[in-house]
């Protein structure tokens, strides 16, 4: 089977500042492709472009979940790049707390993170994948896209969500050579259990350069065939 090659490619990553997104930007600019980094911090996200020596333009931080800022980023995008051969979504927002202790504004949020945000980046960017009959659009709904979990309530919503939703878009253009790829990643050590009051034992959770990793590998996909689902599990994890 040959592998598809990374060099040349015009790749957009979101969530680029996170442990995960960071480590993908790294791994495909050493492999010759042409990136575009988004995220929330913009401090941060000069830092890695600064790092990755990215073209001048060629990152620009927004917040998925507001429809305003997502339409600029689509016009950042396609004015520094003319096309968009790979879409990778790596932006969420996480939160693990029992039903009865969950305020509206905190579900709102992780829905309006993980499920519109992913939503208004199709709207913005498919059109132009339409219009070449050819892509790829990544997204990480995690483990928690299919398995629930006490506590989760929010986020699982959001993420079975998005599980669905790109289903469905699959159906939409699987006429195409339009390629989605959901990974459901088991625990992964990244700064989102910073603020996650629960204890776990993140020296036995997937490394984020790993997951990365296999981020990477998927952007290799072969044109004769499509990765629907990656699932990835820590070997011996569980909370303590």
């Amino acid at each position: 089977m040959k592998m598809e090659t990374i060099k040349n490619k015009h790749i957009l990553i979101t969530g680029a500042t996170g442990g995960i997104g960071s480590s993908v930007a790294r791994l495909l600019v050493s492999s010759g492709a042409h990136v575009f980094i988004s995220g929330r911090n913009k401090e941060r996200l000069q830092k890695l472009a600064d790092e990755l020596k990215l073209p001048q333009g060629a990152w620009h931080n927004a917040d998925i979940s507001d429809s305003g800022q997502v339409k600029q980023l689509s016009q950042k995008y396609f004015q520094a790049y003319p096309s968009v051969d790979i879409l990778i979504n790596c932006a969420g927002a996480g939160i693990i707390k029992p039903i009865d202790a969950l305020e509206e504004t905190e579900f709102l949020k992780t829905i309006h993170c993980n499920l519109f945000g992913a939503f208004l980046l199709v709207k913005n960017f498919l059109p132009k994948m339409k219009e070449a009959k050819k892509g790829l659009i990544i997204n990480i709904p995690g483990i928690l896209g299919k398995v629930p979990m006490a506590g989760a309530s929010a986020y699982c919503a959001s993420k079975y969500g998005l599980t669905g939703m790109m289903q469905c878009i699959r159906e939409e253009v699987k006429r195409t050579e339009i390629r989605i790829t959901n990974i459901f990643l088991g625990g992964t050590d990244t700064a989102f259990w910073d603020s996650i009051d629960l204890k776990v034992q993140r020296d036995k959770m997937v490394v984020a350069e790993e997951a990365a990793r296999s981020i990477w590998f998927l952007c290799q996909q072969p044109t004769s065939a499509v990765v629907n689902e990656m699932v990835i599990q820590p070997f011996n994890h569980q909370a303590i």
